[in-house]
């Protein structure tokens, strides 16, 4: 989502037309994020304010992603929660319980204000044998002022105080991917990924057999590409570049 199709609150030019291109193919899709702080309502709600109109039911986040992940693995379980209600809500959705009672699971996500006292919550409830789960590994997240602590840097505390690591579900986990195709029940085939980061996007979705297309509107530069082992299949300065694509056989590009 940021990056591709929204930059610092605005949409990256030719954004809106994508979107719109996508609608009227009747072709299936997801906007992707690792946010777990909100829930899909919210953030369509949020892209509205920038200007892109993108239905509640085609935002998948990383929340949801371990909801469905959880809900496999241990159907009607219970959780520990340190987050906020785009995590809270996805778990209620797939049956769990939320405790602190005991919990099978200690769920890791972001939050506005991570609370020392549900961080000491949950390494005891870890050290007393929950098992650790992380929305995404994201070190840090961006704000007005800079940088902040994400996911990834409280996970790493709770792991240095417990020596357990958590699983992350979220990208650069090709698991966020898989799920999300089998949330529309896409095939990776005849699915593409885009995105802006090379360590998170690109990966994951060519992990997860996609075809995958880096868009130079955010992270990566176009400098940086040789750096990595792997290479995206499509870069483009933008979506609006991909605006003609939409109705291509991805393969044939």
């Amino acid at each position: 989502m940021d990056g591709v199709l929204v930059q610092e609150g605005h949409p990256v030019p030719g954004a809106q037309e994508f979107i719109a291109k996508l609608k009227t193919s009747g072709k299936s899709f997801l906007v992707l994020t690792n946010n777990s702080i909100y829930t899909p309502r919210d953030l369509a709600v949020r892209l509205r304010a920038a200007g892109l109109e993108v239905p509640e039911e085609s935002i998948y986040t990383s929340a949801m992603a371990t909801a469905r992940f959880l809900a496999d693995q241990r159907p009607g379980g219970s959780a520990y929660v340190v987050g906020e209600a785009g995590l809270t809500t996805a778990l209620h959705e797939v049956g769990y319980v939320l405790t602190d009672l005991a919990p099978d699971y200690v769920v890791l996500g972001e939050t506005r204000n991570y609370s020392f006292e549900q961080i000491t919550r949950a390494i005891r409830l870890i050290e007393g044998g929950a098992r650790f789960i992380a929305t995404n590994p994201d070190a840090v997240g961006p704000s007005n002022e800079g940088s902040l602590p994400a996911c990834g840097s409280v996970a790493a505390m709770i792991t240095r105080a417990t020596g357990v690591q958590p699983y992350f579900v979220g990208k650069p986990n090709p698991m966020m991917m898989r799920s999300a195709l089998n949330a529309i029940d896409a095939h990776s085939e005849s699915t593409a990924m885009i995105g802006d980061r090379m360590d998170t996007d690109v990966v994951s979705g060519m992990e997860a057999g996609l075809y995958t297309i880096l868009v130079l509107s955010g992270v990566t530069a176009s400098t940086e590409i040789e750096r990595w082992p792997y290479r995206p299949s499509l870069v483009v300065d933008s979506v609006a570049d991909l605006i003609p694509l939409v109705d291509a056989d991805p393969a044939h590009t």
